[in-house]
């Protein structure tokens, strides 16, 4: 059965190479029939802000278009613009001038011309679409001509957009010329029909040159940000025919990853995880065992005169911690954001939620997180009822509000940064109202809803009763220690993730796709899995020091390998990323504390809920007088 489900799972994720995507309809073009160039934005990894692409002096169209966009594109900085390029369906153009003056440059005051270079100093990528599908630049590897020719087309990468431009030492030069390179696939019709096309893939190659005769500029040109600048913005559009099917278009783009890696990292985690459950379950089901059968044994009185383990704590292990209104609200945010990021992952690796209907994800995820607060709410409402609560309205709104209020002001102070910078990455007011409306107009009755539900529901039966008096808790070992059972509990789960940790970093950060949801989901379970054996193992060795107060603690160490991932993104930003200035490194430190949080919160859930259950378990197997 375990081999035919791996089988199966297998298949699911090799499925997941080539997109075709549900309710997006291929666009069938005619001889000469237009295809639409659009901006997206302007992007550097070194200072994490977008801009929209008429900030920079570029050629305008008479009528500035933008597209209504969704929620996700919105958070994401997309402001999605037509441009002037005239781009036909195999028609090919050769160095045609941009801008309306017939070969007129185009004159850049000593404010553009400083914001450009600054732009290309930051390194700032340039974002277009056509028919959605990105426009990509090749990297070439080799200086050698040779070596290039000899290396064949399927090992090439593409980059995302292409560079506004480059230094040479001190002077800044701008790629004023634009080469689009388009595939077509050429769809089969009838005999008398006429051919009809799909746009397949995009190239842009800023490297090529353009001579007009009449005109002085040359590409790429340098510019002076001292005084003004003459420039001249032109295009050339090549045609050539692609064998890509349309439904497999998107495979290009996706493949800038290496797919082996991932297969390695998983086949680790499987191994690792596999063989530390089978000792850890062994060790604790034999121990067990062997605790049970001795508990149960009622003939020898002398050996229970001297009992000690966990059975002697019997008596208060289900008492009630401090604060368990805080308690059951955060596990109910932890339930909540379980709930969706299970889903999303899952409807993911469908392959629904493609790159290339854009924003798709953080949209879905947004509203699952609204609607998910009914198990939230009743999770939370539940436990806080079985932890002696009573005040359920005022647990409701601390569950409905404590988490996405820390996210939302987070959030809040960072947009204002952003702002200042009159970034597009900066969410709108309306947008921000929106969000609001949605968090109080359906998150939070969904959570009063789940809550009042749980709440009322029978609470959690404990098997044993609760004394009157708490019992002495005796001296415990320094390996016992809170912040020695984080740094023990999270480095599994950690280690069974840390690869794919890599790639969405590289996703969020570096402005790449991020596909490998299939990898995903079975890291995903991995990490439930290894979270829940970590927790039981930990609470089991608790009880046996004698110490009860495994509520709290449970939760805090389960979550222990956020700690880790916070020590991982201060390493990938120290190693990968060449950010230097104020506002972009509070932006990463901002969004990695929300990350760190939201971690936290997922896995001490999924640990708390683990050791819950064990602890019934076995206090459950034994006979108590």
């Amino acid at each position: 059965g375990m081999l035919r489900y791996m089988l199966v799972l297998l298949l699911l994720l090799h499925g997941t190479d080539s997109f075709y995507v549900p309710g997006v309809a291929p666009i069938n073009f005619h001889h000469n029939d237009p295809v639409e160039i659009k901006a997206v934005k302007l992007t550097s990894s070194r200072t994490q802000l977008p801009y929209e692409y008429y900030s920079l002096p570029f050629c305008q169209p008479t009528k500035i278009t933008y597209k209504a966009e969704n929620l996700g594109e919105v958070l994401r900085g997309d402001r999605i613009v037509n441009t002037p390029f005239q781009v036909s369906m195999n028609m090919e153009k050769k160095c045609e001038v941009l801008c309306n003056l017939p070969n007129k440059p185009v004159t850049l005051t000593v404010e553009q011309s400083k914001l450009i270079a600054e732009r290309i100093r930051e390194d700032y990528y340039v974002h277009l679409i056509a028919d959605n599908l990105p426009v990509a630049t090749r990297l070439e590897f080799y200086s050698n001509r040779e070596e290039e020719e000899k290396k064949k087309e399927k090992d090439v990468q593409f980059e995302h957009g292409y560079r506004l431009g480059f230094m040479d030492g001190n002077k800044f030069y701008l790629h004023n010329h634009l080469s689009f390179i388009l595939y077509y696939h050429r769809e089969d019709v009838e005999e008398n029909q006429e051919p009809t096309y799909r746009v397949v893939h995009l190239k842009a190659d800023e490297k090529s040159m353009c001579t007009l005769p009449e005109a002085t500029g040359s590409a790429p040109q340098e510019i002076d940000p001292s005084k003004e600048n003459q420039l001249l913005f032109t295009y050339s559009v090549h045609w050539e025919e692609s064998d890509i099917k349309w439904a497999s278009r998107w495979d290009t783009y996706l493949t800038m990853s290496d797919v082996q890696i991932h297969w390695f990292s998983i086949i680790n985690s499987v191994v690792v995880v596999f063989f530390l459950s089978g000792i850890l379950s062994m060790i604790i089901i034999r121990t067990l065992r062997k605790d049970i059968a001795n508990y149960n044994k009622e003939d020898d009185i002398e050996d229970t005169m001297e009992e000690s383990g966990w059975k002697l704590v019997h008596g208060d292990v289900f008492r009630p911690p401090q604060y368990p209104m805080i308690l059951s609200s955060l596990l109910g945010s932890g339930i909540q954001l379980f709930c969706m990021i299970l889903i999303v992952i899952f409807v993911a690796m469908l392959g629904m939620l493609s790159p290339s209907s854009r924003g798709a994800l953080m949209t879905t995820a947004c509203f699952l997180f609204m609607f998910m607060g009914v198990f939230g709410g009743f999770f939370a409402g539940r436990l806080y009822r079985t932890l002696k609560g009573h005040r359920w309205k005022k647990g409701a709104f601390c569950t409905a509000t404590l988490y996405p209020g820390v996210v939302f002001g987070i959030c809040f102070v960072l947009n204002c940064f952003i702002w200042g910078k009159h970034s597009s990455g900066a969410v709108p007011f309306p947008t921000m109202v929106a969000l609001l409306c949605m968090w109080f107009g359906i998150s939070l009755p969904l959570v009063y809803l789940g809550y009042y539900f749980g709440f009322r529901k029978q609470p959690y039966d404990n098997p044993v009763r609760t004394n009157q008096i708490p019992r002495q808790i005796p001296e415990q070992r320094w390996y016992m220690n809170k912040f020695v059972g984080i740094l023990m509990a999270g480095i599994l789960p950690f280690g069974a993730m840390f690869i794919e940790l890599f790639f969405i970093f590289s996703a969020i950060w570096e402005n790449q796709f991020y596909y490998l949801f299939g990898f995903l989901f079975l890291v995903f379970i991995i990490l439930v899995v290894s979270c829940s054996q970590i927790s039981i193992v930990m609470v089991y060795f608790q009880l046996c020091a004698e110490d009860y107060r495994w509520w709290w603690r449970t939760f805090l160490v389960s979550g222990g390998s956020a700690f880790y991932v916070l020590i991982y993104a201060i390493f990938y930003f120290v190693n990968k990323l060449d950010i230097v200035e104020f506002i972009p490194s509070l932006l990463y430190f901002g969004y990695t504390a929300l990350m760190v949080l939201s971690f936290w919160l997922l896995t001490g859930t999924i640990g708390f809920y683990a050791a819950y259950m064990f602890v019934r378990k076995i206090y459950a197997a034994v006979k108590i007088d």
